[in-house]
């Protein structure tokens, strides 16, 4: 299916992931290079021909909130209120007005490594950022939930991510009970960022607001296409709140709403709505790249990652290169590859990188090809 995909067609389309470090393999932008379902270029197509591209009509804006709540009813068992989505531009865009409206008081904490702008959004909005270094046991990385009890001593917001960019865990049942228990015990609130939910391959995807009654109250989830179905630059996602979240958002999200992407809108709702035969493709295409960029970048001396449990991200250590290679992410730039940065994830992660897989299978031997160049260089 996706067999015509090359680094030469994907620079044709002009795309950031592509064209903005010339002459490298683009793997630091979490978007994938399959396309998009065909349901979102026909429904695309169809507005594009009908001109029918003006501002987003209120009826459109209430039938993504219908599909929304029955996509999460159908993948989870999550019964939401149409009356509890809201929509925003995108998961930054819900963060800040959480920040604004919903919890204006206290410290953000945040695990890390973390995706790249939950770092940096809450000092934007003045306030304080508590990072919380996350652990690694048992060949997984987990959370420090005493680091976070403490951090959350005096309330705020706690900042999930599951599945766990980047990372790539897909916390489990007993993992988020935890969480909830300390949220609660010490009245934060929670900000859940379930982008990455329908690429989960070990175990299952939980929305953390279903843990219990006093989760429901008290999270802000915040979900998007943009990651599953390949949509970031149609710039519409959802914000699912309970009651009193709800009162309280509605008056600034009625604002925001009427600068929604209109073509965004009507996507994410023929996307929800979809038999989902495009998302199974490409979660078997996923499945097997998440297999063979562990097995590939752990054979590369002073290189090692886990195995990810969900998303199409990998997060590789590079530190037994720190002795030969000052900056890991310049070094292997040079040699062809683009990755994230792993200090933009957080303190003290500088010899890590972020590396996204959602590509196919000659690329990636390709990318990891390059890699294994690179190192060999040094000897």
């Amino acid at each position: 299916m996706f067999d015509s995909i090359t680094p030469d067609t994907l620079r044709a389309t002009g795309s950031l992931k592509w064209t903005a470090i010339p002459g490298t393999i683009g793997m630091f932008v979490a978007e994938m290079d399959f396309g998009v379902p065909p349901v979102v270029s026909e429904c695309l197509r169809a507005r594009a021909d009908s001109g029918a591209i003006g501002y987003l009509p209120r009826r459109m804006a209430d039938d993504l909130r219908e599909a929304t709540a029955e996509h999460m009813s159908a993948a989870y068992s999550w019964k939401v209120e149409p009356a509890s989505v809201f929509l925003f531009p995108d998961v930054l865009a819900v963060l800040r007005e959480t920040l604004r409206h919903l919890v204006p008081d206290g410290p953000v904490v945040l695990p890390t490594p973390a995706y790249m702008p939950f770092l940096t959004v809450p000092a934007e909005e003045g306030r304080e950022l508590i990072e919380v270094p996350s652990l690694v046991e048992d060949g997984r990385w987990v959370l420090d939930y005493d680091g976070i009890d403490r951090a959350l001593s005096g309330g705020g917001l706690f900042i999930l991510c599951n599945p766990w960019n980047p990372v790539g865990r897909v916390l489990d049942r007993d993992e988020l009970a935890i969480v909830e228990q300390i949220a609660s015990d010490n009245g934060a609130t929670v900000f859940s960022d379930e982008i990455h939910a329908p690429h989960v391959f070990d175990g299952v995807h939980i929305p953390y607001a279903t843990i219990s009654e006093r989760a429901t109250r008290h999270t802000v989830t915040a979900t998007s296409t943009s990651k599953g179905w390949n949509t970031p630059g149609l710039k519409v996602a959802q914000m699912i709140v309970d009651e009193p979240f709800r009162d309280t958002i509605a008056t600034p999200a009625g604002l925001i709403e009427g600068q929604i992407n209109t073509l965004g809108v009507e996507a994410a709702t023929a996307v929800y709505r979809d038999p989902g035969e495009w998302l199974a493709t490409v979660k078997a295409e996923l499945d097997d790249r998440r297999h063979r960029v562990a097995e590939g970048i752990n054979s590369i001396p002073g290189l090692s990652t886990f195995v990810p449990e969900g998303t199409y991200i990998a997060w590789v250590d590079a530190s037994g290169l720190a002795d030969r290679v000052e900056s890991p992410v310049r070094f292997f730039r040079e040699h062809g590859v683009s990755l994230t940065d792993g200090a933009h994830c957080g303190t003290g992660y500088e010899k890590y990188m972020r590396l996204i897989f959602g590509t196919t299978g000659p690329i990636l031997d390709e990318a990891l090809e390059r890699m294994t160049r690179a190192v060999a260089s040094l000897d």
